[in-house]
């Protein structure tokens, strides 16, 4: 017998909207969403890039990829890319069991390891912030 299949009502809002989501509710759709755009920007890169072996190149000379906007584009994107590393790291953390912690009895009310994960969310959330800061810093000076 097949399960009763749901009607997803809510859409994409019930992906991305708020409502009483905890803090890794919202890193988790945020690492969806930089993982997406780094996918995006990989495949935009090779295509760029392939175009020269058909002799056009893009980036020389006063081109689009010189202007400010791009410049902007490009700090998007390693910000993206920061992001999704970092909270990349956690996650492989927590699945080795790192920010778990001690198993215990499932007895009401029930405990839950958010007192290990969050301040490792935080440290994570800090890094990228540092790293933001630090390629932001390094963009300006180029």
């Amino acid at each position: 017998m097949a399960a009763a299949r749901q009607e997803n009502r809510i859409g994409l809002w019930g992906w991305l909207g708020g409502g009483r989501w905890g803090i890794e509710r919202y890193a988790y759709s945020l690492h969806r969403l930089t993982g997406l755009a780094v996918l995006f920007y990989f495949l935009l890169h090779i295509v760029v890039t392939s175009l020269r072996a058909r002799g056009i190149y893009l980036w020389t000379g006063g081109g689009f990829f010189h202007k400010p906007v791009f410049r902007f584009g490009e700090y998007l994107v390693f910000a993206a890319f920061a992001y999704h590393a970092c909270n990349g790291i956690r996650l492989v953390l927590v699945e080795l069991g790192v920010a778990i912690g001690k198993p215990i009895e499932p007895v009401f009310p029930y405990k839950t390891s958010l007192r290990v994960q969050r301040p490792l969310l935080i440290a994570v959330m800090i890094v990228a912030l540092i790293l933001l800061a630090a390629g932001g810093y390094s963009g300006l000076t180029q």
